[in-house]
């Protein structure tokens, strides 16, 4: 087994790994950017085929290309994955697609990255594996369904010709939850289980949005963020909860007749969905929004604290992170949030690297 020496390894080739390579870039630093999926942007493409972001594509550029849509347009999750592909050749950073790391060990005082046959040698590591973890949380208990409910998880939900015949219940009532329960309701009898997450009081794509978000993005950046005192609160809150209902708001699932139950979930009874307030529903299917499970087992160091994400001094020098839930900013989690957060990575690799040639 070969092992290949380069300066920085970026993991994951979404946008939080493709803008460190671009600021990397910019500074003349060798590094690349190791992506598991076939091709650039394929972890956009897997969401279910509806879904848009909920940020008008003015505030959706990575650094150098703002994205080619409309301002006030809210792209889909394929022209996404298609801007994150023409950027990356674009400015024709080096992704190897198909390569999935397996674990990163520290070796003395540089790291070793493997990925199959293949190993990396690095004085520094960028972990950009995304905002949200890679395992999909369901509950112990749905494995107690019966067989002939059909589940699935947000994650591979893709349209609603998916589901089995009869009643849908989404366990889930955040916005990715509220998105679906409107969506199947049109073909289905839908519930929409979880507690109430609020939402936000006004349309995202009407003309009030157009004055907002120029505040809320002033917010975003600037105020939520882990150097004020109301920023670190709301990063804890925001990191184990659910957000507030965005385009779909409760007025919509009412008149698309989703039936809302603000009891959570809580068990199985004879094979069906036991609610907290003692009811048990007929079901003929259950889409789980209930969000992912952070997974930093295959880096073999002391990095992930006792709330499951990494420290933000982890303590290990070369190694960042960068992408994650409200990791600096609310914006970290944001595709156009992106840039920044990698530019103060890559800025302290090039202060790094400079300092260990001298």
């Amino acid at each position: 087994m070969s092992t290949e020496r380069i300066e920085t390894v970026i993991i994951g080739g979404g946008q939080a790994g493709l803008s460190t390579g671009y600021h990397l870039a910019r500074r003349g630093r060798p590094f690349v950017i190791l992506e598991g999926g076939a091709r650039v942007g394929d972890n956009w493409r897997r969401h279910w085929d509806s879904l848009r972001l909920y940020s008008p594509a003015r505030y959706d550029g990575l650094p150098g290309m703002p994205f080619p849509a409309a301002p006030w347009s809210f792209p889909t999750k394929d022209e996404v994955a298609d801007y994150l592909a023409a950027y990356a050749a674009g400015f024709d950073l080096p992704v190897r697609t198909g390569v999935r790391v397996e674990r990163l060990v520290r070796h003395r005082d540089r790291f070793l990255v493997l990925a199959g046959e293949e190993r990396f040698d690095a004085d520094n590591v960028v972990v950009a594996t995304g905002t949200f973890g890679p395992a999909p949380h369901v509950p112990d208990f749905a494995a107690g369904l019966a067989p002939e409910i059909r589940q699935l998880h947000s994650s591979g939900y893709r349209h609603p010709a998916q589901l089995a015949e009869g009643p849908v219940l989404v366990v889930g009532a955040s916005h990715s939850g509220a998105d679906v329960a409107f969506e199947v309701a049109a073909t289905h009898r839908t519930y929409l289980c979880g507690r109430d997450t609020g939402q936000i009081p006004f349309a995202i794509e009407g003309r009030l949005a157009r004055a907002v978000f120029p505040l809320l993005w002033l917010m975003w950046t600037r105020v939520l963020h882990v150097r004020t005192p109301i920023g670190r609160r709301m990063r804890e809150h925001i990191r184990a909860h659910g957000g507030p209902l965005l385009r779909v708001k409760g007025a919509d699932l009412a008149a698309a007749g989703v039936e809302r139950i603000t009891d959570r979930m809580t068990g199985v009874r004879d094979g069906k969905p036991l609610l907290a307030d003692g009811r048990t529903l007929d079901v003929a299917n259950v889409v789980w929004c209930t969000g992912f499970r952070q997974d930093f087992s295959w880096i073999d160091l002391p990095v992930v604290g006792e709330d499951g994400w990494p420290l933000d001094d982890p303590g290990v020098p070369g190694l960042h992170f960068t992408g994650l839930a409200f990791q600096r900013a609310f914006s970290s989690m944001l595709v156009g949030g992106a840039g920044r957060d990698a530019d103060l990575v890559a800025r302290r690799i090039a202060a790094r690297s400079v300092v260990a040639m001298v």
